[in-house]
């Protein structure tokens, strides 16, 4: 029903693949309603195993969607040679089930899953054509729309259809689908949902697994016939080194009867992670037919002797060394567990994977009790319990002293330390949003200080900071997560361009002067220890053989465990290995994402918005609060608009790009926001404006070369009365202000407020309902604290705060200011206006603060201040870690 080609977007010098619905059938209204349910079902999928929809259109009656062009081959012409490894094909399994859990969260069902709509990448498995996905109403729990003709409730497919040769084609017809992958109760004519696609998987699973189908006939009424009554030939038979738990997931997938299904994917992925975790071999190996035994007679005893003799040798030279030698140290695995009541933080803006010392002795790790913000811990491996570090609280990104004596933090936009075994916290640095550190024995600190900056240095024992590395021209955007080496002079670190993979992957420094090379491919940032290099790549965590001095990578790399956290979000693994073998790890997939969640002013829960995804922020709620303007989806988020009474969602952008902190005009009919290009000439960052329901073109407000000018811009608004686009700007960490264009006359900036000093920041601008006012964050009393001025004059200043706050909101009277306080509370305090004075009444305590991770606003107020929107992590069961000891003795197996 579709046509699909090659294509290339010149405006953003990329390739894609545009699949148009061909001219004979752009008169047909069901090929035209199948094709615009294609276009939503993407544009509601955010996943990294799903296809991406970059754009939609329609030229001169041809419709188009502009999707993710996708190397590789398909899992059908790959099944042309064969069958696949087992562990390819559990990883394959893994990654289609997480596909499907996410689409059937959202309510999608597939109804056509086949080795032809997979896709093979290097960067893993990408399910595709959604062509005849539909909305089920048992996932949605409300009724469907109908779809005359799609779904019948009893099939009415012709006899001769049926006796056609069975081929893999689409049918077209009453019953929709793909025949040798139709579970029986489509086939049937009866509603699929989420089990009838797990069927269908079952269907794929077995093919990759054996190379044949699971049901095949000469003709397409024999292979209905098979579905309908028919089991497949066990796996273990057509495999016989197929591990037997394989076929009973299978044959759970392939249950007539919908209720003896597994009932959801998350539970079939969860079993395949355990097969590949169980030691299973990586392909099948042929059973040595038994041989006959040696000639009887003298020559048989002669040989019998032979060998018996030989034997024994053995065995006494063996005895004798394992008297002279000890055994060697086994690797043993056991678990670290969070503390009572608490749960561990790795993944998200504001959080970090856990860290052992460098004699392997402790481990630091990030806590919350999930209405409280994190706090460092540091569990000692000679002790039972672990001990929580007071002052730390707000903490993110935890660094060992090279000693082992400090840890080193992020909290409160500065860089600080604190000791090991509890102490005074000391400040040693501005750092809005850092994104790692590491500590030589020097007592020097390399750190990034900012999601979007190089990497600073600063000494423990005073001094001012500086830039270290510099980045390489319209390729990267940060430089993160560094680790010293040995000599404390070399370091590693991971850079990346938020625009784009460009430039992404490790590089080898010197300190000496910030310059860096080039050593590997990887994800996220590394770990040198026991003279490996530990870095995460898709799903494995490797580990290559690593010259510290010369940044020198040798031999093959070894997988140290599958299915290792990360977030892609960050770019950073759930890992840390110290120098003497210990490696600490967390098991597990991609980060599941956050969750909008509603709360009465008075703290009760009123329900969530959606399912749970990669959401940026808390969002901003329209003026007549009716609709909510998200950032959602990683590792390029778009802009979305969602209907907060019935959840619906609405794509404003679609890729070519980050975007994020987007803000309402006073009527809620367009939407300014942030974003971030890449190209050949360098990153280009502008601020960009389109209507709300998702109409019209994007209309670019202001527009910045990187290269030219580093000064980054963000947090754009308009003001009430539309006179003027409000921004903030941010050089690096010592320079930051809020600029008004204005949007008539001569178009000329200014500033309503500068940074006086380089230790004080100023950040989240936001401008009163009735426009007469701007409260911002500064940091001018040594701790982030709300103020308020005029504006757009910027004429006198007012403080709100008192104990530290951030995340300004206003009430839609413009007569309650809201803020987010360091006690973990929402608070709203009372604010009034006379004349050109501004007056502070009471503050209240409303509601307690629900851990986030978002690096935009985390929280934002309906206009009347009775309902809050918060970002907030799923909260799932306590996982502990993973403890392995000696885990190079593996490596030498």
């Amino acid at each position: 029903m579709g046509e699909v080609y090659r294509a290339r977007d010149t405006r953003l010098d990329r390739t894609v693949a545009v699949k148009i619905l061909p001219a004979h059938l752009s008169g047909n209204p069901e090929a035209k309603q199948r094709f615009e349910r294609e276009a939503r079902t993407i544009s509601s999928l955010n996943h990294p195993h799903i296809c991406i929809l970059h754009d939609i259109g329609n030229e001169n009656g041809t419709a188009y969607l502009v999707m993710e062009y996708v190397q590789g081959e398909s899992l059908a012409a790959r099944l042309l040679k064969g069958p696949l490894p087992l562990k390819q094909a559990l990883e394959c399994g893994v990654q289609i089930c997480d596909a499907l859990e996410k689409a059937h969260r959202a309510g999608i069902v597939h109804r056509d899953l086949k080795p032809g709509n997979i896709m093979l990448t290097p960067s893993g498995t990408k399910l595709l054509d959604f062509g005849l996905a539909k909305r089920a109403a048992a996932l949605l729990g409300v009724q469907a729309l109908s779809e005359k003709g799609l779904t019948p409730s009893s099939p009415t497919v012709s006899l001769s259809a049926l006796a056609a040769p069975a081929d893999a084609l689409t049918q077209q017809g009453s019953i929709v689908g793909t025949y040798q992958f139709m579970a029986p109760e489509v086939l049937q004519g009866k509603e699929a949902d989420a089990r009838s696609d797990i069927f269908s998987f079952g269907c794929v699973l077995y093919e990759m697994v054996t190379g044949k189908r699971a049901f095949d006939g000469k003709s397409q009424l024999s292979v209905a016939t098979a579905i309908l009554e028919k089991d497949p030939e066990p796996i273990t038979t057509v495999q016989p080194m197929a591990p037997p738990a394989l076929d009973h997931v299978v044959q759970e997938c392939l249950a007539k009867d919908p209720e003896q299904r597994w009932q959801n994917a998350a539970d079939v992925a969860r079993e395949l992670r355990w097969i590949a975790s169980s030691g299973s071999s990586g392909s099948f190996a042929a059973v040595a037919p038994a041989t006959s035994g040696p000639p009887v007679g003298t020559h048989r005893l002669r040989d019998n002797l032979l060998w018996a003799s030989a034997v024994v040798a053995l065995l006494a030279a063996l005895l004798w060394m394992g008297l002279r030698q000890p055994a060697p140290t086994p690797t043993v695995r056991s678990y670290l567990a969070a503390p009572t009541d608490m749960v561990f933080n790795f993944t998200g803006d504001v959080s970090g994977p856990p860290q052992i010392s460098s004699d392997g002795s402790a481990v630091a790790f990030l806590a919350h009790s999930g209405k409280e913000r994190d706090s460092v811990w540091v569990q000692s491996l000679s002790e039972l319990t672990p001990k929580k570090l007071d002052g730390t609280e707000g903490a993110a990104f935890p660094f060992w002293s090279a000693d082992g004596k400090y840890l080193g933090f992020f909290a409160d936009d500065h860089l600080k330390k604190v000791p090991a075994s509890g102490g005074p916290v000391t400040v040693l640095a501005d750092a809005p949003a850092g994104r790692g550190a590491t500590w030589n024995q020097d007592n020097v600190i390399i750190y990034e200080p900012d999601y979007r900056e190089v990497l600073w240095r600063v000494s423990t024992s005073g001094g001012d900071s500086a830039r270290l590395t510099k980045f390489q021209s319209g390729k990267q955007t940060t430089h993160r997560w560094p680790q010293f080496m040995p000599d404390g002079k070399h370091f590693v670190f991971f850079a990346a361009n938020h625009a784009g993979e460009s430039g992404q992957g490790l590089y080898f420094g010197s300190t000496a002067d910030g310059s860096y090379k080039r050593i590997l491919d990887a994800d996220s940032g590394a770990v040198y220890a026991s003279g490996y290099l530990l870095y995460h790549l898709q799903s494995q965590l490797l580990a290559q053989k690593f010259d510290p001095s010369s940044g020198v990578i040798s031999g093959e790399p070894v997988t140290l465990a599958n299915n290792v956290q990360y977030d892609s979000g960050t770019w950073h693994t759930t890992f840390t290995a110290s120098q003497n073998g210990a490696l600490v790890y967390e098991p597990g997939t991609k980060a599941l994402g956050t969750t909008l969640s509603l709360f009465s002013r008075s703290g009760k829960a009123l329900g969530v918005l959606g399912a749970p995804a990669f959401h940026e922020d808390s969002g901003r709620f329209s003026p007549d609060g009716k609709r909510l303007v998200i950032t959602m989806g990683e590792p390029q988020p778009d802009i979305w608009v969602v209907d907060v009474a019935h959840g619906s969602q609405t794509r404003l952008t679609f890729g070519g790009g980050t975007h994020g902190m987007p803000s309402w005009s006073a009527d809620g009919k367009r939407i300014v926001y942030l974003k971030h290009t890449s190209g050949a000439a360098g990153i280009t960052v502008s601020l960009c404006a389109r209507a709300s329901d998702g109409g019209g073109q994007e209309d670019v407000l202001l527009q910045r070369d990187l290269s030219k000018n580093s000064k980054q811009l963000g947090e754009p608004q308009w003001s009430p009365d539309g006179h003027y686009l409000m921004y903030s700007e941010q050089g690096d960490v010592t320079e930051s202000g809020v600029w008004a264009l204005p949007l008539t006359g001569e178009q000329k900036a200014f500033a309503v407020l500068q940074s006086q000093s380089p230790q004080v920041q100023i950040s989240e601008p936001r401008i009163s309902p009735d426009g007469r006012w701007l409260a911002y964050v500064s940091t001018e009393s040594g701790q982030e604290e709300i103020y308020v001025t005029h504006f757009p004059s910027g004429q006198g200043k007012w403080r709100v705060s008192q104990t530290g706050a951030n995340y300004p909101t206003w009430r839609e009277d413009s007569k309650e200011l809201y803020f987010l306080g360091v006690d973990a509370a929402i608070h709203a305090a009372e604010v009034s206006a006379k004349n050109d004075d501004f007056e502070v009444g009471q503050v209240l305590s409303l509601l307690p603060f629900y851990h986030s991770p978002a690096i935009g606003n985390v929280f934002d107020a309906a206009p009347d201040g009775q309902t809050f929107v918060v970002n907030t992590i799923e909260e799932v069961a306590a996982t502990p870690l993973v403890l392995v000891t000696n885990w190079p003795a593996d490596l030498k197996k």
